[in-house]
């Protein structure tokens, strides 16, 4: 065989030893950078662990720990707690022009679907007949002369029928969800609510 000959058969040979390594997906290059990276030693969070003497993977957390950016709520849904709340609780946000206006957002997206755009428990979902039970007017002396603690204390675990909305509403834009009612709603600002 010449030079020629066998320089043709190994370049032959070499590009048939590369083709396989051309045939990839998305989830497969067709190459590993790091095995342990791509054939992880992790356990998956249900799967059975042989390193605990529970043989689980998924593990309490420590007691009396709190994830991060939560902030525990201390009181519960019952009478007691809700007067409790009113008592207690104080809104530290003033009535600024920001504040009622992410007041007003945090309302329009949480509240109004059931306690209408002017607070006075005509929201579409009960004037559509789709909720049979009308859902209160936050207009009435009653809620007006309801502290402002009892208010953000209903908005975060509920009343009534009304259910929790404390996981869904971070901290601060409960109270200002709450100025936006006490200032804006209640006050008879019915333009403001409007726009």
């Amino acid at each position: 065989m010449n030079l020629k000959n066998g320089f043709y058969v190994t370049l032959a040979l070499a590009g048939l030893m590369l083709l396989p390594s051309c045939d990839h997906t998305k989830n497969n290059p067709g190459w590993q950078y790091f095995d342990d990276m791509v054939h992880s030693p992790a356990y998956e969070t249900y799967t059975s662990n042989p390193n605990f003497a529970d043989g689980k993977t998924l593990r309490n957390p420590v007691e009396g720990t709190i994830p991060r950016g939560f902030e525990p709520y201390p009181f519960q849904k019952n009478d007691e707690d809700r007067v409790t709340a009113g008592k207690t609780l104080v809104n530290p946000f003033p009535a600024t022009e920001a504040n009622l206006g992410r007041g007003k957002q945090v309302f329009t997206v949480y509240c109004s679907r059931c306690h209408g755009d002017l607070g006075d428990g005509k929201g579409y979902l009960y004037t559509s007949g789709k909720y049979p039970y009308p859902p209160a007017s936050l207009l009435t002396d009653k809620v007006r002369n309801n502290p402002e603690g009892e208010i953000y204390h209903v908005i975060s675990v509920g009343w009534g029928i009304m259910a929790a909305h404390g996981s869904m509403i971070r901290p601060d834009d409960r109270w200002k969800a709450v100025l936006y009612v006490r200032n804006v709603l209640q006050k008879g600002n019915a333009d403001q609510a409007k726009n």
